[in-house]
């Protein structure tokens, strides 16, 4: 007869044996990450599901719904969705979801949202059959199985230019020091303040030194240095896990834009990234899953698109329908999930 386990998980050295024990993860579903990008009231949580051989995992921050007795769970910024073991495109996952629904009336979650990772096979299977879900658009992948040649001949010749050029007048370095993360972040909120940025995008100090002090991931801060002044004038931070290299956040000097240096440090990442037989290298999409002038600069490196996915689920239509009313701003984007957080307040 066959049965079924259904747990959360909030400590690390548990959280990290089930990462162990699966086919693939990324640093988005690690305990740092959550830890590091959570806001002040969420929970992290992974819930682990077994049932004969089969594992899967679900990692997200569970949210109080402003002064209610109620709460919803979000993804991590990035690209996270589930985790599996022995789950493939026949997998039946009847006992899951209703476990998983037991799970969400039984804690009042009213609402469920994940992105989705596109180079983790199978989260959709682990979830059909609950909730819907959308592709927003595509992001660029550089796959460096290809070799280092090949892959180059798939740049547009405005990139090459730019590569060429910032050769000749740029060295690149690695750092990790407190100092190092110091100056990346100043490059970082340059770029933030050029862009008006949201607040929640000015990460703060603890954030930056997080990355370089996780032993969940490895992270490549990338550096150019221009050659005759020694200034450093662009920067960009890389996460590595596994089989996986993830194009994270990056700055540039305003005065350098003209140079865009960043095609450099991508550049010098995937000849290093291939050199150490990584597969993906994700430069990511669009600002708000649009196909814009980033999403056009991204696609300058490769045209290996995929699919960028989030999920949905309204677990208690009714509570929500109620939340949004109360809650929503009517002048605001009516699409906005969940909407009850397009708030008024």
């Amino acid at each position: 007869m066959s049965t079924s386990k259904f747990k959360t998980i909030s400590v690390k050295n548990e959280w990290q044996k089930l990462l162990d024990d699966v086919e693939q993860y990324d640093f988005y579903h690690t305990y740092d990450y959550h830890h590091l990008s959570k806001a002040k009231g969420d929970i992290p949580i992974l819930i682990k599901y077994e049932e004969d051989g089969v594992i899967i995992g679900l990692p997200f921050l569970m949210r109080r719904i402003f002064d209610t007795e109620y709460y919803d769970i979000t993804s991590v910024y990035g690209y996270a969705g589930t985790l599996h073991k022995n789950v493939d495109e026949n997998y039946d996952n009847t006992k899951f979801i209703a476990q998983l629904i037991h799970y969400f009336n039984e804690n009042k979650i009213v609402s469920v949202f994940s992105r989705l990772n596109p180079f983790i096979p199978f989260q959709e299977t682990a979830i059909a059959k609950i909730g819907k879900i959308s592709t927003l658009s595509k992001i660029v992948n550089i796959d460096i199985t290809k070799n280092i040649d090949e892959q180059r001949t798939l740049f547009s010749k405005t990139t090459k230019r730019y590569i060429n050029k910032a050769r000749k007048l740029c060295l690149v370095k690695s750092g990790g020091t407190m100092e190092d993360m110091q100056t990346f972040r100043d490059l970082y909120y340059e770029n933030m303040d050029r862009v008006q940025a949201k607040k929640s995008y000015y990460f703060n100090e603890a954030y930056f030194n997080s990355f370089i002090n996780s032993s969940d991931f490895e992270t490549d801060v990338l550096f150019a240095i221009l050659k005759e002044t020694n200034e450093i004038i662009s920067a960009a931070m890389m996460v590595k896990t596994n089989n996986i290299i993830q194009y994270h956040i990056s700055g540039t000097r305003n005065d350098y834009l003209n140079l865009t240096p960043i095609r450099l440090l991508i550049d010098e990442m995937r000849i290093k990234g291939t050199e150490h037989n990584y597969t993906y290298f994700n430069l990511g999409g669009g600002l708000g899953s649009s196909e814009d002038s980033l999403f056009n600069f991204k696609a300058s490196f490769s045209k290996d698109f995929k699919d960028f996915k989030v999920w949905k689920h309204i677990v208690n239509q009714s509570v929500y329908d109620e939340l949004s009313s109360q809650y929503a701003n009517k002048s605001n984007d009516q699409s906005f999930f969940p909407l009850y957080r397009n708030s008024k307040l």
